[in-house]
Parts: structure tokens; sequence; C-alpha cells
């Protein structure tokens, strides 16, 4: 399994966009992964961000949502119906190719191996949570840099935190969602206290956004 290397430098202090900035950038970036961390109170605002994404949508998604290790995956079948692109609980070795939307296990870190690969892993848990945020945004930060996408929700620890500051420290985009609109204000809360977010906005502001990345030809 690989392992983050040092991010090149520390970034700058973020320029924060909020949801009444009228100056938020008109051309959008490009991304070849956008990454989303969840936990309680994550899964309706999950659902808005699914609900945008075009059926051309051209970056990779994956997704990591805190579930009890011994209960059954009920994520796939839930969103399913939300969501133009095809989800899925990936294997070991799973490529990760763009329009698809990959769903960690119950029980399973997921991260992301320097050939673009998923790897899962029982090691033990991160911040109380397997799968743990930080893992996934920390893995896919030292492997996609500039070109990722990090986008933490809801939640009631501080999982996701540390894992933007990796993101914004390889060059990538750190998104949150508002306090205000979390049902679990904690782990957004955590983010912004540790100036980790490039912007803060609702998760209506963050499914417009996304729908208004490029899509594929």
């Amino acid at each position: 399994m690989s392992r983050p290397i040092d991010p090149p430098s520390t970034p700058p202090a973020a320029d924060i966009h909020t949801d009444t900035d009228a100056e938020a950038p008109t051309v959008p970036r490009g991304y070849d992964l956008v990454v989303i961390g969840a936990s309680a109170g994550g899964i309706d605002a999950l659902g808005v961000l699914l609900l945008a994404l075009p059926a051309r949508f051209a970056a990779a998604v994956m997704i990591v949502m805190h579930l009890p290790a011994d209960s059954p995956s009920y994520l796939v079948p839930a969103l399913a119906h939300r969501c133009a692109l095809p989800l899925l609980e990936p294997d070991a070795g799973e490529p990760i190719v763009p329009g698809r939307v990959l769903v960690a296990p119950p029980g399973y870190h997921m991260l992301v191996e320097v050939d673009r690969t998923v790897a899962l892993s029982t090691d033990a848990a991160v911040r109380f949570s397997r799968p743990s945020i930080d893992v996934l945004f920390e893995s896919a930060a030292a492997v996609y840099r500039e070109r990722l996408l990090a986008i933490l929700l809801s939640g009631a620890n501080d999982d996701g935190a540390f894992g933007l500051e990796r993101v914004r420290a390889f060059g990538g985009t750190a998104w949150v969602q508002t306090p205000e609109s979390a049902g679990s204000p904690e782990m957004p809360r955590a983010a912004i206290v540790r100036g980790a977010a490039d912007a803060i906005y609702n998760p209506e502001t963050l499914a417009a956004h996304l729908a208004a990345l490029p899509t594929s030809p």
C-alpha cells in the first residue's frame, strides 16, 4: 500500500469564497478526482451533491461516509437513484476512472494508490473511524495534487480537517459545507477553524459549483 509523501510546500492562507461571494471564478477549474467526506447528518447533503452531477462529469468521485463496520452497506442502493453516474463499492485494485462514483465499504479505509487504483485497508481506526475521511483525503492529495477537489460535509467529529490541510498543501482545492446548514456542524467547523477551507458553501451552492465543472466530450 502506498503511503502519502510530504507536500512540496505550505500553501498561503486561503482566500475563502462563501455563498454571498460575488467574485467566485467564472471559468471553472478542472479536476481529475473529487473526494467527498461525510458523517452524521451528511446523507442529505451528499444526495444533493450527487443529484447535481451530470452524466458526462469529467472527474472520478470517491466518497467516505462514516458507517458502523458491522452494518450492511446501504449507501449505494440508497444513493444510486439520485445520481446519473454509476455508483459502486470498489474492490482493491479497482481503477479510478472518470465518470464513476466509488463508495468506501463499511469497515475499510479507502485509499488512492500511486497508479490511480483503489487500496482497501483494515488498519486501525483514525479519528475513531474506519473508513476515515483523513485517510482518503491525504492519500488522494499525494497522487492528484492540484487536480484534486475535496469536499467536507456534515459530521460530529474532526475527521477530514487534517486531510483538507494536506489537500491544500499539495495544491488541491478544499470546499466545506457551512456549519449552519449541517445536521452536525462539528466536522466542517473543525476544518474552518484550522484554516483548511478554500470555500464554505451550503449544499445547494456546493452542488451548483460541482455541476459547473467541465464535462467530458
